[in-house]
């Protein structure tokens, strides 16, 4: 039986095909199984929206390592996808980086983005940044490069410089980044079409877009993306923001009525839910291993 394709190696073709790869951000292996099940071919572990589901807390550097790690290891594990995934700073000096390099590869991650602040970072679509020297951060790149033992494991490079020091500081240091080794550019916050236009043409290795949910960014469809040049966009926290409004109204329900029958219609269903997350892998596993039949999960 011929063996699978390494998620890195599907994540560096899909890359080199034409037009742009949609990711979809998830924080959680449930949504990163419906994202494989709507037949999306890659998928974004998000920095913020995994804070926010593992903590409750925003995005400002409190998560740490082996917490993102372990995430990104469950989101690879549910949905099959080739995964990219936040590693904020690397966690530290180049050191650090390389033992953060080791774990995603480890867990199943395809590839990951490593950005320019000081710790604690923040989200890129929050003030009070500070970036580490420009060869500080290539240092950390080249790091990253060197510990991946896998060549097909994706660095991505991000600077959050254009918001810091203005946009051509932002295109110099990503020059910087690519020469430092990176597979990627990835400059956060790109405030207008100007900006999204020269973004992909300032680089020879591929270019990221992250449709963030602050409104800083402008929406962009994806054959506006391809056309720019642009070949990988994700969306980090739009599942978040999807479903945020659909339960405050189940709790509300609940605590002024007393019931939520009158909300199942517009709810999945009981048989939808375990669908959705593997029964019928179950249901197949126990019959395949001889599971009696009275002792067999099913509905």
């Amino acid at each position: 039986m011929a063996l699978a394709k390494r998620p890195t190696t599907r994540l560096r073709e899909l890359l080199a095909a034409p037009g742009v790869v949609i990711a979809p951000g998830v924080a959680d292996a449930l949504n990163a199984r419906m994202v494989a099940a709507e037949g999306f071919n890659a998928i974004y572990m998000t920095g913020g929206g995994t804070s926010a589901v593992r903590l409750g807390m925003p995005d400002v550097g409190l998560l740490t390592l082996p917490e993102m790690v372990d995430n990104a290891g469950r989101i690879a594990d549910a949905s099959g996808l080739p995964v990219i995934s936040d590693a904020d700073t690397g966690y530290g000096n180049p050191l650090n980086v390389q033992r953060t390099v080791i774990a995603y590869e480890k867990a199943g991650v395809a590839g990951i983005h490593l950005e320019d602040q000081e710790s604690p970072k923040r989200c890129g679509h929050l003030s009070g940044k500070s970036l580490v020297s420009t060869a500080e951060m290539c240092n950390k790149i080249k790091a990253a490069c060197d510990a991946r033992r896998d060549d097909d494991f994706v660095i991505i490079a991000r600077t959050d410089a254009l918001t810091v020091e203005g946009f051509d500081a932002a295109l110099d240091r990503g020059r910087a980044y690519e020469a430092a080794g990176a597979d990627m550019i990835f400059v956060e916050s790109p405030l207008t079409m100007e900006h999204l236009t020269a973004i992909p043409k300032a680089f020879k290795v591929g270019t990221l877009f992250n449709m963030a949910s602050s409104g800083k960014t402008p929406f962009l469809h994806k054959d506006e993306l391809s056309k720019l040049g642009f070949k990988l966009a994700i969306y980090p926290n739009f599942a978040i923001l999807s479903a945020i409004p659909v339960v405050r109204r189940f709790l509300r329900e609940l605590r002024d009525k007393g019931t939520v029958e009158h909300l199942t219609k517009d709810m999945a269903t009981f048989t939808e839910w375990f669908d959705i997350v593997g029964m019928d892998s179950v249901k197949a596993l126990e019959e395949k291993y001889g599971l009696p039949e009275e002792k067999r999960a099913r509905y």
